[in-house]
């Protein structure tokens, strides 16, 4: 933490109002999960089924919503980073991570500048496609490396307010009849897409980035039992947020093209139906959706360039047993991963395969979101926490189901490459 922030610690709020002025993390870790990979999945089940998983959405909502508040609830209840309960798990759990972070954070660096650069290139063709993804790689660095989490938070904010106002504008040219809607609350599968709705309900909200909404608290100033109420509400608001904006999303699909025997692919699917839109509303509207789009594609790439470096200084704090050392921004270990993140992975820009290196990047977080949730359901039922801190009954039931969720996924995910 700053020293700034450890000299001006907020006073924790005891009313909802003035808890509801704090929100902020939540929000940045919801935006950081919502890629154009989700966006797309969206699309495709509105395009393919109609409304039929508006549940599907809402469900994954309330897991991730579960999971991030069990990331939260840790650091604040017990004052330790989620790398110190790996730790306290086992070797084998930080090895894991340190491993994972490494490739992870390679394709991951290529494949959030390829998002970005799909949309800016589909705005502005004057550069090529490569040159935008560069570009994008190195705003996000020089943002980042200011290391000034207010402004990092604002900017968020600012992309979130672009996305919500622009897809949901959009999904207004669509708005469904209310009873149809109404349908797909009610849990229904289809024949043949089972496995979309498992990826649609485990698509919403975040991978990896979730692990980072402790480093996030603790820079906004939230330390200790007191906030977790704070916290609560925090990350419910992000995740109905994130609901609400997954569902336009549906609902443009739904409305636009369910029945039209379009299929949409990959991140290029998203650029295909803003041609549609342009020929049938105009070329405004077509921009308007474009520009959720980078929003959502920026917005992850950002958030991810913050959050995870986090993560990694924390792992090289550990295993240097360094366990006075506080994990900030400016630490060595924090800017080499931002470095890891930014350069090296514009090697595979070149190869022109933008697409296979999102898909590549999403086997990768199928792999992680197991790990999560075991993590979490092992760590907060144990005696590190206190017992008013622990796990419900009904938080154990969620973590269960997430496991045996993620662990199908990432089956799906990896048999699917080979």
């Amino acid at each position: 933490m700053s020293a700034q922030l450890q000299q001006n610690t907020p006073t924790p709020p005891t009313s909802f109002k003035k808890r509801l002025t704090l929100i902020g993390p939540g929000f940045v870790a919801a935006a950081t999960g919502v890629g154009t990979g989700d966006l797309v999945a969206a699309l495709v089940a509105g395009a393919g089924f109609g409304l039929v998983f508006v549940w599907a959405i809402i469900v994954g909502s309330i897991l991730k919503h579960f999971l991030n508040e069990g990331v939260g609830r840790w650091h604040l209840a017990t004052g330790k980073t989620i790398l110190e309960g790996w730790r306290e798990m086992g070797r084998w759990a930080t090895g894991y991570f340190g491993i994972y972070s490494v490739i992870w954070g390679f394709v991951y660096g290529a494949a959030a500048s390829s998002a970005c650069a799909l949309a800016m290139h589909a705005m502005f063709p004057v550069l090529p496609f490569w040159a935008w993804a560069v570009l994008h790689s190195l705003l996000g660095f020089a943002l980042v490396w200011t290391g000034r989490y207010q402004l990092f938070e604002k900017i968020m904010m600012i992309l979130i307010a672009l996305m919500f106002i622009t897809v949901i504008g959009s999904a207004a040219l669509f708005l469904p009849n209310m009873g149809d809607l109404l349908k797909g609350v009610v849990p229904t599968v289809p024949k043949g897409s089972f496995m979309l709705a498992l990826g649609l309900i485990g698509g919403v909200g975040g991978t990896i980035t979730m692990a980072s909404y402790g480093y996030w608290l603790k820079e906004k100033g939230w330390k200790g039992k007191e906030w977790i109420p704070t916290m609560r509400l925090d990350s419910k608001a992000a995740y109905i947020m994130t609901a609400i904006f997954t569902l336009s999303l549906l609902i443009v699909g739904s409305q636009f093209l369910f029945g039209t025997g379009i299929e949409l692919k990959g991140d290029q699917g998203l650029i295909k139906l803003t041609n549609l839109l342009s020929d049938k509303y105009g070329a405004v509207i077509s921009w308007l959706f474009l520009i959720g789009f980078w929003s959502a594609a920026f917005s992850s790439l950002l958030g991810v360039w913050n959050g995870v470096p986090y993560l990694f200084a924390d792992f090289v704090r550990i295993i240097k047993k360094q366990v006075d050392k506080p994990v900030t921004e400016t630490d060595p270990a924090y800017r080499l991963y931002l470095v890891w993140l930014t350069f090296p992975p514009m090697i595979l820009l070149f190869f022109g395969k933008p697409i296979e290196l999102i898909i590549l990047y999403g086997a990768l977080g199928a792999l992680f979101m197991p790990f999560l949730s075991l993590s979490l359901l092992w760590l907060l039922n144990s005696k590190r926490v206190e017992k008013a801190y622990r796990n419900s009954l009904l938080g154990n039931i969620v973590f269960v189901a997430c496991i045996l969720l993620f662990v199908v996924l990432a089956v799906r995910e990896l048999s699917g490459m080979f």
